[in-house]
Protein backbone atom coordinates (compact mmCIF):
# COMPACT_ATOMS: atom_id res chain seq x y z
CA UNK A 1 0.00 0.00 0.00
CA UNK A 2 1.52 3.60 -0.72
CA UNK A 3 -0.76 6.19 0.19
CA UNK A 4 -2.75 6.73 3.43
CA UNK A 5 -6.02 6.47 1.58
CA UNK A 6 -7.26 3.56 3.99
CA UNK A 7 -7.42 6.32 6.86
CA UNK A 8 -10.29 7.49 5.55
CA UNK A 9 -11.95 4.04 5.30
CA UNK A 10 -15.47 4.45 7.30
CA UNK A 11 -15.64 0.83 7.96
CA UNK A 12 -12.31 0.59 9.43
CA UNK A 13 -12.64 0.71 13.61
CA UNK A 14 -10.43 2.87 15.82
CA UNK A 15 -8.96 2.90 18.63
CA UNK A 16 -9.56 4.81 21.62
CA UNK A 17 -6.63 4.87 24.59
CA UNK A 18 -8.71 6.04 28.16
CA UNK A 19 -8.44 6.12 31.68
CA UNK A 20 -11.15 6.38 34.56
CA UNK A 21 -10.08 8.40 37.79
CA UNK A 22 -11.90 9.53 40.54
CA UNK A 23 -11.80 9.61 44.58
CA UNK A 24 -12.19 6.57 46.49
CA UNK A 25 -15.86 4.78 46.23
CA UNK A 26 -16.82 7.09 43.44
CA UNK A 27 -17.30 3.78 41.63
CA UNK A 28 -14.80 3.74 39.19
CA UNK A 29 -14.31 0.22 38.83
CA UNK A 30 -17.78 -0.46 38.67
CA UNK A 31 -18.37 2.34 36.03
CA UNK A 32 -15.52 -0.20 34.12
CA UNK A 33 -17.29 -3.27 34.93
CA UNK A 34 -20.65 -2.29 33.87
CA UNK A 35 -18.67 -0.73 30.47
CA UNK A 36 -17.68 -4.17 29.92
CA UNK A 37 -21.01 -6.53 31.17
CA UNK A 38 -23.23 -4.12 29.41
CA UNK A 39 -21.11 -4.21 26.33
CA UNK A 40 -20.89 -7.70 25.73
CA UNK A 41 -17.33 -7.75 26.51
CA UNK A 42 -17.17 -10.43 29.41
CA UNK A 43 -16.46 -13.69 29.07
CA UNK A 44 -18.59 -16.46 30.42
CA UNK A 45 -15.56 -17.73 32.73
CA UNK A 46 -15.00 -14.17 33.93
CA UNK A 47 -18.21 -13.15 35.08
CA UNK A 48 -19.09 -16.89 36.78
CA UNK A 49 -15.98 -15.81 38.43
CA UNK A 50 -16.76 -12.89 39.57
CA UNK A 51 -20.47 -14.42 40.62
CA UNK A 52 -18.18 -16.77 43.08
CA UNK A 53 -16.23 -14.42 44.42
CA UNK A 54 -19.67 -11.75 45.02
CA UNK A 55 -21.42 -14.50 46.82
CA UNK A 56 -18.74 -15.44 49.13
CA UNK A 57 -19.06 -11.99 50.29
CA UNK A 58 -22.96 -12.22 51.00
CA UNK A 59 -23.53 -10.11 47.93
CA UNK A 60 -26.67 -11.46 45.71
CA UNK A 61 -25.71 -9.70 42.45
CA UNK A 62 -22.40 -10.25 40.92
CA UNK A 63 -19.97 -6.83 42.07
CA UNK A 64 -18.77 -5.69 38.71
CA UNK A 65 -16.42 -3.61 40.03
CA UNK A 66 -14.33 -7.13 40.82
CA UNK A 67 -13.46 -7.26 36.17
CA UNK A 68 -11.13 -4.75 36.62
CA UNK A 69 -9.72 -5.23 40.24
CA UNK A 70 -7.42 -7.63 39.13
CA UNK A 71 -4.93 -8.12 42.17
CA UNK A 72 -5.55 -9.94 44.98
CA UNK A 73 -4.26 -7.51 47.25
CA UNK A 74 -7.24 -5.14 45.55
CA UNK A 75 -9.98 -7.81 46.00
CA UNK A 76 -9.39 -8.46 49.90
CA UNK A 77 -9.02 -4.56 50.87
CA UNK A 78 -12.15 -3.38 48.17
CA UNK A 79 -10.01 -1.02 46.56
CA UNK A 80 -8.40 -0.21 44.03
CA UNK A 81 -4.56 0.35 44.07
CA UNK A 82 -2.79 -0.60 40.76
CA UNK A 83 -3.46 0.52 37.44
CA UNK A 84 -5.90 -1.76 35.89
CA UNK A 85 -5.86 -2.30 32.29
CA UNK A 86 -8.33 -4.13 30.13
CA UNK A 87 -8.65 -4.16 26.42
CA UNK A 88 -12.55 -4.64 24.69
CA UNK A 89 -13.93 -3.56 21.59
CA UNK A 90 -17.80 -2.80 20.12
CA UNK A 91 -18.53 -2.91 16.37
CA UNK A 92 -17.35 0.91 16.29
CA UNK A 93 -14.81 1.49 17.89
CA UNK A 94 -11.52 -0.93 19.56
CA UNK A 95 -10.68 0.93 23.60
CA UNK A 96 -7.50 0.37 26.08
CA UNK A 97 -8.41 1.52 29.32
CA UNK A 98 -7.15 1.98 32.60
CA UNK A 99 -8.53 2.08 35.27
CA UNK A 100 -6.63 4.34 37.99
CA UNK A 101 -6.72 4.41 41.60
CA UNK A 102 -8.57 7.33 44.04
CA UNK A 103 -6.39 7.61 46.48
CA UNK A 104 -3.98 10.73 46.88
CA UNK A 105 -0.84 8.90 47.66
CA UNK A 106 -1.36 7.11 44.56
CA UNK A 107 -1.75 10.23 41.80
CA UNK A 108 1.13 9.11 40.29
CA UNK A 109 -1.00 5.78 39.33
CA UNK A 110 -3.21 8.02 37.71
CA UNK A 111 -0.28 9.95 35.29
CA UNK A 112 1.05 6.51 34.45
CA UNK A 113 -2.84 5.73 33.09
CA UNK A 114 -3.64 9.23 31.76
CA UNK A 115 0.06 9.41 30.05
CA UNK A 116 -0.96 8.05 27.10
CA UNK A 117 -4.96 8.40 26.94
CA UNK A 118 -6.49 10.30 24.14
CA UNK A 119 -9.73 10.73 27.04
CA UNK A 120 -10.54 11.03 30.72
CA UNK A 121 -13.49 9.41 32.69
CA UNK A 122 -13.48 11.62 35.85
CA UNK A 123 -15.51 10.09 38.62
CA UNK A 124 -17.91 12.27 40.75
CA UNK A 125 -20.19 10.85 43.95
CA UNK A 126 -23.50 13.05 43.28
CA UNK A 127 -23.83 12.81 46.53
CA UNK A 128 -20.27 14.32 47.56
CA UNK A 129 -20.26 16.84 44.34
CA UNK A 130 -16.64 18.46 42.99
CA UNK A 131 -13.64 17.63 46.00
CA UNK A 132 -9.76 18.12 46.64
CA UNK A 133 -9.49 15.12 44.49
CA UNK A 134 -11.50 15.74 41.59
CA UNK A 135 -9.53 18.89 41.17
CA UNK A 136 -6.40 16.98 41.09
CA UNK A 137 -7.63 14.66 39.06
CA UNK A 138 -8.76 17.76 36.55
CA UNK A 139 -5.27 19.25 37.02
CA UNK A 140 -3.66 16.22 35.93
CA UNK A 141 -5.52 16.08 32.91
CA UNK A 142 -4.47 19.54 31.95
CA UNK A 143 -1.11 19.19 32.25
CA UNK A 144 -1.19 15.89 30.29
CA UNK A 145 -2.78 17.51 27.53
CA UNK A 146 -5.42 15.23 27.81
CA UNK A 147 -8.03 16.49 24.54
CA UNK A 148 -11.35 15.12 25.62
CA UNK A 149 -12.36 14.82 29.60
CA UNK A 150 -16.03 13.21 30.39
CA UNK A 151 -17.16 14.47 34.13
CA UNK A 152 -19.28 11.29 35.07
CA UNK A 153 -21.82 12.40 37.95
CA UNK A 154 -21.95 9.14 39.52
CA UNK A 155 -24.91 7.34 41.81
CA UNK A 156 -27.75 9.91 40.30
CA UNK A 157 -30.06 6.76 42.04
CA UNK A 158 -28.73 8.11 45.52
CA UNK A 159 -29.95 11.49 44.98
CA UNK A 160 -33.39 10.90 43.36
CA UNK A 161 -32.00 11.26 39.68
CA UNK A 162 -32.08 14.73 40.63
CA UNK A 163 -31.34 17.23 37.42
CA UNK A 164 -30.23 20.42 40.22
CA UNK A 165 -28.03 17.82 41.37
CA UNK A 166 -26.07 16.77 38.17
CA UNK A 167 -26.44 20.65 37.17
CA UNK A 168 -24.37 22.16 40.31
CA UNK A 169 -21.99 19.91 39.89
CA UNK A 170 -21.54 19.65 36.18
CA UNK A 171 -21.21 23.70 36.07
CA UNK A 172 -18.69 23.64 38.86
CA UNK A 173 -16.37 21.19 37.23
CA UNK A 174 -16.49 22.77 34.00
CA UNK A 175 -15.91 26.37 35.30
CA UNK A 176 -12.68 24.68 37.25
CA UNK A 177 -11.69 22.92 34.20
CA UNK A 178 -12.01 26.01 32.15
CA UNK A 179 -9.06 28.09 34.39
CA UNK A 180 -6.71 24.52 34.07
CA UNK A 181 -7.08 25.33 29.85
CA UNK A 182 -8.98 21.56 29.52
CA UNK A 183 -9.98 22.19 26.02
CA UNK A 184 -13.52 19.54 26.29
CA UNK A 185 -15.78 18.99 29.44
CA UNK A 186 -18.85 16.49 28.58
CA UNK A 187 -21.13 15.67 31.64
CA UNK A 188 -22.80 12.38 32.20
CA UNK A 189 -25.10 11.82 34.67
CA UNK A 190 -25.00 7.86 35.08
CA UNK A 191 -25.78 4.88 38.08
CA UNK A 192 -23.30 2.88 37.53
CA UNK A 193 -24.71 0.09 39.87
CA UNK A 194 -27.74 0.28 38.24
CA UNK A 195 -26.37 0.84 34.66
CA UNK A 196 -28.41 4.51 34.13
CA UNK A 197 -26.74 6.27 31.29
CA UNK A 198 -23.77 3.72 30.96
CA UNK A 199 -24.42 1.50 27.52
CA UNK A 200 -28.39 1.84 27.48
CA UNK A 201 -30.14 5.45 28.44
CA UNK A 202 -32.04 6.12 31.31
CA UNK A 203 -35.19 5.59 31.43
CA UNK A 204 -35.57 8.03 35.22
CA UNK A 205 -33.28 10.84 33.66
CA UNK A 206 -35.29 11.30 30.99
CA UNK A 207 -34.00 15.50 31.41
CA UNK A 208 -30.88 14.17 30.20
CA UNK A 209 -30.56 14.19 26.25
CA UNK A 210 -27.36 13.65 26.14
CA UNK A 211 -24.89 10.62 24.99
CA UNK A 212 -24.60 7.73 27.14
CA UNK A 213 -21.22 6.49 28.11
CA UNK A 214 -20.50 4.29 26.00
CA UNK A 215 -21.57 6.36 23.15
CA UNK A 216 -19.50 9.29 23.90
CA UNK A 217 -16.39 6.85 23.73
CA UNK A 218 -17.73 4.99 20.32
CA UNK A 219 -17.77 8.41 18.58
CA UNK A 220 -15.82 11.18 20.24
CA UNK A 221 -13.11 12.34 17.76
CA UNK A 222 -9.47 10.44 18.23
CA UNK A 223 -7.19 12.66 15.65
CA UNK A 224 -4.50 10.42 13.97
CA UNK A 225 -4.06 13.67 11.19
CA UNK A 226 -0.86 12.81 10.09
CA UNK A 227 -0.42 15.18 7.73
CA UNK A 228 -0.04 17.96 10.70
CA UNK A 229 1.74 15.63 13.13
CA UNK A 230 6.16 16.49 13.29
CA UNK A 231 7.41 13.49 12.19
CA UNK A 232 9.84 11.71 13.72
CA UNK A 233 11.80 8.34 13.85
CA UNK A 234 13.95 6.92 16.88
CA UNK A 235 16.27 4.66 15.89
CA UNK A 236 15.87 1.26 17.78
CA UNK A 237 18.52 -1.28 15.65
CA UNK A 238 21.39 -0.66 12.76
CA UNK A 239 20.25 -3.65 10.26
CA UNK A 240 23.26 -4.93 8.28
CA UNK A 241 22.66 -8.56 7.39
CA UNK A 242 25.85 -9.12 5.86
CA UNK A 243 25.40 -11.61 3.52
CA UNK A 244 26.47 -11.46 -0.25
CA UNK A 245 22.63 -10.75 -1.37
CA UNK A 246 22.62 -7.94 0.84
CA UNK A 247 26.30 -6.54 1.26
CA UNK A 248 25.59 -3.07 0.95
CA UNK A 249 22.34 -3.13 2.79
CA UNK A 250 22.09 -1.02 5.92
CA UNK A 251 18.85 0.06 7.64
CA UNK A 252 17.39 2.16 10.00
CA UNK A 253 14.75 0.28 12.27
CA UNK A 254 12.50 1.59 14.24
CA UNK A 255 8.94 2.97 15.34
CA UNK A 256 7.59 5.82 13.96
CA UNK A 257 6.80 8.16 16.83
CA UNK A 258 4.69 10.66 15.36
CA UNK A 259 3.70 11.63 11.33
CA UNK A 260 4.62 10.27 8.08
CA UNK A 261 8.07 9.65 6.01
CA UNK A 262 8.11 8.81 2.62
CA UNK A 263 10.44 7.55 0.03
CA UNK A 264 12.28 10.65 -1.63
CA UNK A 265 12.08 12.98 1.35
CA UNK A 266 14.56 14.77 2.72
CA UNK A 267 15.82 13.69 6.24
CA UNK A 268 18.11 15.52 9.12
CA UNK A 269 19.85 12.71 11.89
CA UNK A 270 19.86 14.27 15.27
CA UNK A 271 21.71 15.48 17.49
CA UNK A 272 24.46 15.37 14.81
CA UNK A 273 22.62 17.40 12.18
CA UNK A 274 24.20 15.08 8.85
CA UNK A 275 21.34 14.97 6.19
CA UNK A 276 20.65 12.53 3.16
CA UNK A 277 17.51 11.84 1.30
CA UNK A 278 14.88 8.28 2.34
CA UNK A 279 15.87 5.84 -0.49
CA UNK A 280 13.48 3.28 0.69
CA UNK A 281 11.26 1.86 3.39
CA UNK A 282 10.71 -1.53 4.38
CA UNK A 283 7.65 -2.54 6.21
CA UNK A 284 7.57 -5.80 7.50
CA UNK A 285 9.59 -7.21 4.55
CA UNK A 286 7.66 -5.16 2.02
CA UNK A 287 8.90 -1.95 0.20
CA UNK A 288 6.51 0.72 0.38
CA UNK A 289 6.43 4.77 -0.65
CA UNK A 290 4.77 5.91 2.83
CA UNK A 291 5.05 5.04 6.30
CA UNK A 292 3.27 6.86 9.17
CA UNK A 293 2.91 6.44 13.13
CA UNK A 294 2.77 3.81 14.93
CA UNK A 295 4.21 1.49 12.37
CA UNK A 296 7.39 -0.43 12.88
CA UNK A 297 9.21 0.30 9.46
CA UNK A 298 13.18 0.01 8.52
CA UNK A 299 14.07 3.18 6.72
CA UNK A 300 17.05 3.18 4.15
CA UNK A 301 19.15 6.53 3.34
CA UNK A 302 21.06 7.44 -0.12
CA UNK A 303 24.34 8.23 2.01
CA UNK A 304 26.24 6.09 3.98
CA UNK A 305 25.78 8.07 7.81
CA UNK A 306 27.36 7.21 11.14
CA UNK A 307 23.62 6.64 12.61
CA UNK A 308 23.24 4.78 15.87
CA UNK A 309 20.58 3.45 18.65
CA UNK A 310 19.13 6.45 19.97
CA UNK A 311 19.72 8.45 16.94
CA UNK A 312 16.23 10.43 15.92
CA UNK A 313 15.61 10.85 12.08
CA UNK A 314 13.40 13.74 11.39
CA UNK A 315 12.19 15.79 8.10
CA UNK A 316 14.88 18.52 7.42
CA UNK A 317 12.46 21.14 7.01
CA UNK A 318 10.80 20.27 10.33
CA UNK A 319 14.14 19.66 12.25
CA UNK A 320 13.57 20.45 16.38
CA UNK A 321 16.74 22.13 17.91
CA UNK A 322 19.18 20.03 20.22
CA UNK A 323 19.76 21.28 23.47
CA UNK A 324 22.04 19.85 26.60
CA UNK A 325 19.76 22.44 28.83
CA UNK A 326 16.15 20.81 29.61
CA UNK A 327 13.34 22.72 31.64
CA UNK A 328 10.77 20.62 32.11
CA UNK A 329 7.49 19.27 34.36
CA UNK A 330 7.98 16.19 35.94
CA UNK A 331 5.92 14.19 38.15
CA UNK A 332 7.95 12.13 40.65
CA UNK A 333 7.18 8.41 40.81
CA UNK A 334 9.62 7.01 43.00
CA UNK A 335 9.34 6.59 46.73
CA UNK A 336 12.86 7.85 46.73
CA UNK A 337 12.75 11.69 46.74
CA UNK A 338 14.47 13.59 43.87
CA UNK A 339 16.74 16.23 44.80
CA UNK A 340 19.12 19.33 43.16
CA UNK A 341 22.60 18.09 42.15
CA UNK A 342 21.29 14.42 41.89
CA UNK A 343 22.85 12.61 39.34
CA UNK A 344 20.61 10.73 36.91
CA UNK A 345 20.00 9.22 33.45
CA UNK A 346 17.60 10.55 30.93
CA UNK A 347 15.73 8.30 28.60
CA UNK A 348 14.02 10.17 25.64
CA UNK A 349 12.98 7.61 22.77
CA UNK A 350 15.66 4.91 22.40
CA UNK A 351 18.10 7.69 24.00
CA UNK A 352 19.43 7.31 27.31
CA UNK A 353 21.99 10.26 28.63
CA UNK A 354 23.57 11.06 31.69
CA UNK A 355 22.30 14.15 33.36
CA UNK A 356 22.61 15.75 36.48
CA UNK A 357 19.32 18.01 38.00
CA UNK A 358 20.52 21.55 38.13
CA UNK A 359 17.83 23.03 39.99
CA UNK A 360 14.04 22.34 40.99
CA UNK A 361 12.09 25.89 40.65
CA UNK A 362 9.07 24.68 42.01
CA UNK A 363 6.36 22.43 43.47
CA UNK A 364 3.07 22.64 42.09
CA UNK A 365 -0.23 22.17 45.00
CA UNK A 366 -2.43 20.56 42.75
CA UNK A 367 -5.27 21.77 45.08
CA UNK A 368 -5.50 25.33 44.51
CA UNK A 369 -2.37 25.14 41.59
CA UNK A 370 -0.33 27.55 43.26
CA UNK A 371 3.36 27.14 43.26
CA UNK A 372 5.93 26.70 45.89
CA UNK A 373 8.89 27.92 45.19
CA UNK A 374 12.11 26.40 45.18
CA UNK A 375 11.29 22.83 47.37
CA UNK A 376 14.70 21.68 47.04
CA UNK A 377 13.07 17.97 46.29
CA UNK A 378 10.20 16.05 45.22
CA UNK A 379 8.49 13.19 46.91
CA UNK A 380 6.81 10.68 45.65
CA UNK A 381 3.18 11.60 43.67
CA UNK A 382 4.71 15.67 43.51
CA UNK A 383 4.58 17.77 40.31
CA UNK A 384 7.24 20.57 39.62
CA UNK A 385 9.53 21.85 37.88
CA UNK A 386 13.07 21.04 37.03
CA UNK A 387 16.11 22.22 34.96
CA UNK A 388 18.53 19.25 33.95
CA UNK A 389 21.97 19.49 32.44
CA UNK A 390 22.46 16.24 30.09
CA UNK A 391 25.92 15.01 28.80
CA UNK A 392 24.45 14.89 25.13
CA UNK A 393 22.92 17.21 23.10
CA UNK A 394 18.75 16.09 22.98
CA UNK A 395 16.28 16.50 20.57
CA UNK A 396 12.96 17.03 22.49
CA UNK A 397 9.80 18.65 20.98
CA UNK A 398 7.70 20.66 23.25
CA UNK A 399 5.07 18.09 25.22
CA UNK A 400 2.48 20.63 24.29
CA UNK A 401 3.25 19.94 20.38
CA UNK A 402 4.14 16.27 20.85
CA UNK A 403 2.94 13.61 23.49
CA UNK A 404 5.53 10.93 22.56
CA UNK A 405 8.97 12.58 21.51
CA UNK A 406 8.60 15.56 24.19
CA UNK A 407 8.23 13.25 27.16
CA UNK A 408 10.89 11.33 28.90
CA UNK A 409 11.67 9.63 32.12
CA UNK A 410 14.54 10.00 34.68
CA UNK A 411 15.84 7.13 36.05
CA UNK A 412 18.26 6.43 38.90
CA UNK A 413 21.57 5.23 37.39
CA UNK A 414 22.69 2.74 40.50
CA UNK A 415 19.65 0.60 40.26
CA UNK A 416 17.32 1.67 36.97
CA UNK A 417 14.55 2.64 39.20
CA UNK A 418 12.43 5.24 37.33
CA UNK A 419 12.32 8.49 39.16
CA UNK A 420 10.31 10.99 37.15
CA UNK A 421 8.26 11.21 34.18
CA UNK A 422 8.74 14.44 32.56
CA UNK A 423 7.02 16.72 29.78
CA UNK A 424 9.33 19.20 28.09
CA UNK A 425 8.67 22.68 28.20
CA UNK A 426 10.97 24.99 26.31
CA UNK A 427 14.69 25.22 26.76
CA UNK A 428 15.87 27.55 29.12
CA UNK A 429 18.58 30.06 28.15
CA UNK A 430 20.04 31.65 31.62
CA UNK A 431 24.14 30.75 31.52
CA UNK A 432 24.87 27.14 32.27
CA UNK A 433 26.30 26.79 35.77
CA UNK A 434 28.07 23.60 35.96
CA UNK A 435 27.12 21.02 38.76
CA UNK A 436 30.52 19.53 39.32
CA UNK A 437 30.61 16.33 40.68
CA UNK A 438 32.98 15.16 44.03
CA UNK A 439 35.25 12.83 41.57
CA UNK A 440 36.14 12.25 38.50
CA UNK A 441 33.66 9.74 36.66
CA UNK A 442 32.35 11.20 34.01
CA UNK A 443 29.67 13.19 34.98
CA UNK A 444 30.94 16.65 35.06
CA UNK A 445 29.47 18.24 32.28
Amino acid sequence: MTTTDHLADPTATTLLRFATAGSVDDGKSTLVGRLLHDSKSVLSDQLEAVTRVSQGRGQDAPDLALLTDGLRAEREQGITIDVAYRYFATPLRRFILADTPGHVQYTRNMVTGASTAELTVILVDARNGVVEQTRRHAAIAALLRVPHVVLAVNKMDLVGYEERVFARIAEEFTAYARELGVPEVTAIPISALVGDNVVEASATMDWYGGPTVLEHLETVPVSHDLAHCHARLPVQYVIRPGTPEHRDYRGYAGQIAAGTFRVGEPVTVLPSGRTSTISGIDLLGTPVDVAWTPQSVTVLLDDDLDISRGDLIVPSEDAPATTQDVEATVCHVADQPLTEGQRVLLKHTTRTVKAIVKEIPSRLTLDDLSQHPRPGRLVANDIGRVKVRTAEPLALDSYEDSRRTGSFLLIDPADGTTLAAGMAGDAFSAEHTPVAASDDDGWDF
